[in-house]
């Protein structure tokens, strides 16, 4: 299956800002602080409480959500960020301008901010339940923070909506948030029985379960094969239709309950949840993930300043390949094979940070268990387009 989304169920939203003023406003120079990693959030520090579904004020969004790596991410980024603060309070320059393209609770964004105290946030995300909660995460920063409401490929028209020609630093966190984990009524996880929404943005777009009961059996067939990888697709496939036949699929445990049922008794307990890869393969379409994906990394690497880095975090292979060879592409130089020297109009003009991807180290995976499929890959631009 191709890496574009059917265009039968594409759909797309014009980015809203939700929150924040404007991220140019001047304030006044002074000695940056160096970029030191944040110690962890404490709700004493000024971080405020997040509305809970019941209307209460009792759930602290720092404790919903750890940061994939977030240290290592604030050390990576916080080079270029250092440099354009720099030329900031030199009168050179504007204020630097981060892009946090999958803000999520803003746990990233909150270090990034804490560490680079003349850098302004562009948070983008397409959960409107992870803005509200980002927003009251990030209050503390006032001026410094613009939250919209869009998803991640819409990134070049949210910085000229915001009239920024240009980001010094860039972050795509590409796994699912705590949030959407952790929420029974997101149906994300086949752990509980839920309702099959798996919409990042619950606003817009079919369900999976709307999905689940109107695609045919090609159209299964591609999804669980091309995005779940799943090897007894055809069991699965049939299953499916033949349930949905007899009634609708509308909860994760009716799901579930198909898929264990078709797949071998012997593989029912080897290599995880036997729904692993089903629900991942019906939440990458739902929401278009990889289709996003490819556009984003382009756009991306276009709108990054020289000196300015782009960081991905990927959770399996299927994310990680496109951006792994779009990096290698752009850090390579685009001379036929042979020249003895390469002109300067064909030399990369990009670098790889990262060398291969990094991968958790055993003080964070003790941390956050979650943190273990998880892969960051910097890349940064060292030549004008």
């Amino acid at each position: 299956m191709s890496g574009q989304a059917d265009p039968s169920l594409d759909s797309s939203t014009s980015p809203d800002v939700v929150a924040g003023s404007d991220p140019r406003a001047a304030v006044r120079p002074h000695t940056p602080e160096a970029c030191a990693t944040p110690s962890s959030p404490d709700p004493s520090t000024g971080v405020d409480h997040a509305v809970t579904e019941d209307g209460g004020n009792d759930v602290d969004p720092a404790q919903l959500h750890v940061p994939v790596m977030r240290d290592r991410i604030v050390e990576l980024l916080s080079t270029s960020l250092h440099r354009a603060e720099q030329g900031y309070l030199a009168g050179g320059r504007g204020r630097p301008v981060h892009v946090d393209g999958t803000l999520g609770m803003g746990g990233h964004a909150e270090a990034i901010l804490s560490s680079c105290p003349h850098t302004v946030l562009v948070g983008i995300d397409r959960d409107t339940q992870a803005l509200d909660l980002a927003r009251r995460r990030l209050e503390r920063f006032g001026e410094r923070v613009t939250l919209v409401h869009a998803v991640h490929d819409e990134l070049a028209e949210v910085l000229d909506g915001l009239g920024h020609p240009n980001a010094d630093s860039i972050l795509l966190d590409l796994g699912l948030s705590s949030l959407q984990i952790d929420r029974a009524e997101r149906g994300f996880a086949y752990s509980v029985d839920a309702p099959l929404d798996m919409r990042m943005d619950q606003s817009d777009g079919p369900t999976a379960a709307e999905l689940l009961n109107t695609a045919d059996a090609d159209e299964l067939t591609r999804i669980l094969r091309g995005w779940g990888q799943e090897k007894f697709t055809d069991r699965i496939v049939r299953a499916i239709v033949t349930a949905r036949a007899a009634e609708p699929i509308t909860t994760s445990g009716q799901l579930v309950g198909i898929i264990t049922e078709a797949i071998p008794v012997a593989a029912r307990h080897q290599g995880g949840h036997p729904a692993k890869r089903t629900f991942q393969a019906l939440r990458i379409a739902v929401n278009h993930e990889m289709a996003t994906l490819q556009r984003v990394i382009p756009e991306a690497l276009e709108r990054l300043a020289v000196g300015g880095r782009f960081a991905v975090l990927a959770y399996h292979s299927l994310e990680d390949r496109p951006v792994k060879d779009a990096f290698r592409s752009a850090a390579s130089d685009s001379a036929p094979p042979g020249l003895p020297i390469v002109p300067e109009s064909m030399q990369p003009r990009f670098t790889l940070v990262t060398r291969g991807a990094e991968r958790p180290d055993g003080e964070e995976l003790a941390r956050n268990p979650r943190s273990a499929s998880a892969r960051l890959r910097v890349i940064e631009r060292t030549k004008p387009a």
